[in-house]
């Protein structure tokens, strides 16, 4: 069968177990909603507040709406899915649904890396601060945290639906992503496992490696801080952002960094549950909710609250 005659996937998912299904339908939703409502309160936060009018703000601002548009790009279709019973998807909605995710993980990459950059300005070169993120650097650092995402994705995605597909298919996976696709594939997929994996692996390692070496320097300068009470005001800075980058990152590479050969239809879409679903509801709680500048945000936006409504 070729490409072109193939008009829908089947994304199989979890489970199959009706009692299953229904327990995971629950969770998921309850999930996406928290997901939704702690980045949406991020956002209203850092535009509302004036005290959040920073750079390292703004970044995370655009972290969290990154996160929305993230999430949303799998987990709508996923709850119909597991909901309806319906586990057909067509071939535009699959080759949209692997677009998008795999162009806001590429952005998501890239605009870690730029908030561990901003972490280092802020620690490394407090003084220079200002000039090193003025809002031309940080507009600039997030066009290019979006061009670099959706030209990985135009690369990745135009590789595997080029390819052919014969017989089955059903797609081991909750949603459309590249090795699960490869997998199924009849063509000989190695010039696209090439490809595709020098790309991501330039999205991805790159602004890694760009991150590592930022905290590496941050860590340096923390090491000299002579007092106690300072070191720990310095880490407390970056340690929320260094959390999120590692379950990111090393959940990330761990998924498109190696031969599909080795991936395993049961072991993929629980790792992708963690970078794909895991790290967005989290980045409000763990990266934002624990930080004093968030919650006196919060803490004045409530008072407005009750004041109006007094």
């Amino acid at each position: 069968v070729e490409l072109m005659n193939v008009t829908e996937f089947l994304l199989l998912g979890f489970s199959s177990h009706p009692r299953l299904q229904t327990v995971l339908f629950a969770a998921g939703l309850l999930i996406y909603l928290l997901t939704m409502l702690g980045n949406l309160m991020i956002i209203a936060l850092v535009r509302m507040d004036r005290c959040l009018h920073t750079p390292m703000y703004f970044l995370l601002g655009n972290l969290s709406f990154t996160e929305i548009c993230y999430i949303s790009s799998t987990m709508p279709k996923m709850l119909w899915n597991l909901l309806s019973g319906d586990k057909a998807i067509s071939f535009t909605g699959c080759l949209l649904q692997m677009y998008f995710f795999v162009a806001l993980g590429g952005t998501e990459c890239v605009l870690l890396s730029a908030m561990a950059y901003d972490r280092y300005a802020a620690i490394c070169h407090p003084l220079r601060y200002i000039l090193l993120m003025r809002r031309r650097v940080c507009a600039w650092l997030l066009g290019a945290s979006w061009v670099i995402g959706h030209l990985n994705s135009i690369i990745n995605t135009s590789m595997v639906f080029s390819l052919s597909f014969c017989g089955t298919v059903e797609i081991h996976h909750f949603f459309c992503d590249i090795p699960p696709l490869l997998r199924l594939s009849c063509s000989d997929t190695s010039l696209s496992q090439l490809v595709t994996f020098s790309v991501s692996g330039c999205v991805i390692i790159l602004p890694f490696c760009l991150t590592l070496l930022s905290y590496l320097i941050i860590l340096s300068s923390i090491l000299k801080i002579r007092t106690a009470r300072g070191k720990l005001k310095a880490f407390s800075t970056c340690s929320s952002h260094l959390a999120m980058v590692s379950i990111f990152y090393g959940t990330v590479i761990f998924t498109y960094m190696r031969p599909v050969a080795s991936h395993s239809p049961e072991q993929d879409p629980l790792v992708s549950v963690l970078y794909g679903i895991v790290t967005p509801m989290l980045n409000p709680f763990i990266y934002s909710f624990r930080n004093k500048e968030v919650q006196g945000a919060l803490q004045r936006a409530l008072g407005r609250s009750r004041e109006q409504n007094g």
